[in-house]
């Protein structure tokens, strides 16, 4: 008997595929399995069918699937060779590039995904203190695939115990809580790194005090701008809050969907990774063959001067908050308004479905999500692109308004009638 294609993905491919965000726990169970191509900001799965998307590659497509202009500089720069024996004008071209968009960047390092990077820049936080620990806030999930982040969470297996001793954890928006880690550990600490928000901003100068109270304490603060950068300002969420950080690291909207990542900083800090200081000790900071691809930093070059001229980022300020509005002025009017809400950041929104005690619900986020691929939108989570318009929003809300509807059956009566799905798991879990 022939498989289907997630068997076959399963068969061939540990967790059927290639980041556990797109894994099957992650979406109800009449969410497309496979994927053939994306256009715009729909996709298309093997069947042909077409659902409007709001997961956007993981959040790394800022501009939409298949953009032509992006996709015309990756190929100008393939037919160049794409990756030659010493470093490219290009790589030369996209670093001066990000030395001149980013203020707090005076020397940047590429890689093709951001666990190469934040793992560098906690690699080079070490190295340029002499120390060994790192902070990382508790309400921050996920910074590298990396033994020293993945060590301090439940997920133990396969890693030694004593890598994730290393990495502490404090609280976000209470500098108390980092304050008693620099007390517990005085003069111990290499560096904090933390996104510099995600649905709930910097209160009371958050991040000022976080760089203050590093730099007191001989320590490197880091902020990791995979989700901020390229969304909230076009020169990243340090922009946005006005705070300099020592090093930075990029990602995922950074080349509309290309693998490109990059670590910048402080030349003081950068150079340790260098060669050029004759008798020092050497740092082996990152070394990637792919690291400098011509094609995907062609791609990211192409996709600045696009959000850039065509105003992208003030787009997703537009019509997030136009969705957000529209989403829960739904809720709202169905009597949801405690149930189901969109919070956050318009440029990059979040959605919350609680139960009837108004805790979190993942069977009942399993259930809005199901219904709203029922009528053809995939809403794993909210990542805007410059492709959602205006016959996007109201396709978006006419589902929302079907969906909820659903939700609001389940919650006056029994789940189990409307869901016809395995609940999604969190990614960040000790057993399958």
């Amino acid at each position: 008997m022939k498989m289907n294609y997630k068997e076959r993905l399963h068969e061939l491919i540990p967790g059927g595929a290639h980041t556990y965000s797109r894994g099957d726990d992650q979406f109800p169970e009449n969410a497309p399995s496979i994927l053939e191509r994306g256009e715009g900001c729909y996709v298309f799965d093997d069947q042909g069918r077409k659902f409007l998307d709001f997961g956007m590659g993981l959040r790394s497509v800022n501009i939409g699937y298949g953009n032509k202009e992006i996709a015309d500089a990756c190929y100008a720069e393939i037919l160049k060779g794409n990756n030659l024996t010493r470093a490219s004008m290009t790589e030369l071209a996209a670093a001066e590039l990000m030395v001149d968009l980013l203020p707090s960047v005076e020397m940047v390092k590429f890689a093709k995904h951001g666990s190469a990077v934040t793992s560098a820049a906690v690699k080079l936080a070490r190295a340029y203190t002499g120390r060994k620990y790192i902070a990382v806030p508790f309400e921050q999930p996920f910074f590298s695939y990396d033994d020293w982040f993945i060590g301090s969470t439940v997920l133990e297996r396969g890693i030694p115990s004593e890598f994730g001793q290393f990495t502490c954890k404090f609280h976000y928006n209470d500098i108390q809580s980092l304050q008693m880690l620099f007390d517990q550990y005085p003069d111990q600490i290499a560096g904090v790194i933390m996104e510099p928000t995600t649905t709930v901003g910097p209160v009371n100068n958050f991040l000022h005090e976080v760089k203050d109270l590093c730099h007191r304490n001989g320590a490197v603060f880091i902020l990791d701008e995979m989700i901020t950068g390229f969304r909230w300002d076009l020169r990243g969420a340090q922009s946005y809050f006005d705070i300099e950080p020592d090093l930075c690291t990029f990602g995922k909207a950074m080349a509309n969907g290309f693998a490109v990542a990059a670590l910048g900083g402080k030349k003081e800090i950068m150079k340790i990774g260098g060669i050029l200081e004759e008798g020092a000790e050497r740092v082996f900071l990152t070394s990637t063959t792919h690291g400098a691809e011509m094609s995907a930093l062609g791609a990211f070059i192409k996709t600045v001067e696009v959000l850039q001229r065509d105003n992208v980022v003030e787009h997703f300020w537009d019509f997030g908050k136009r969705l957000t509005d529209g989403m829960n002025n739904i809720s709202n009017s169905l009597g949801l308004a405690n149930n189901f809400y969109v919070e956050g950041f318009a440029c990059s929104p979040n959605y919350v479905v609680k139960d009837a005690e108004h805790n979190v619900s993942l069977p009942l986020r399993t259930l809005f999500a199901q219904e709203m691929i029922k009528n053809g939108v995939m809403m794993p989570y909210l990542a805007l692109s410059h492709a959602h318009q205006d016959k996007e929003l109201a396709l978006t809300l006419d589902a929302v308004q079907a969906s909820l509807e659903v939700v609001k059956k389940a919650l006056e009566g029994n789940i189990g009638e409307f869901l016809k799905s395995k609940v999604i798991k969190p990614v960040f879990r000790k057993y399958n």
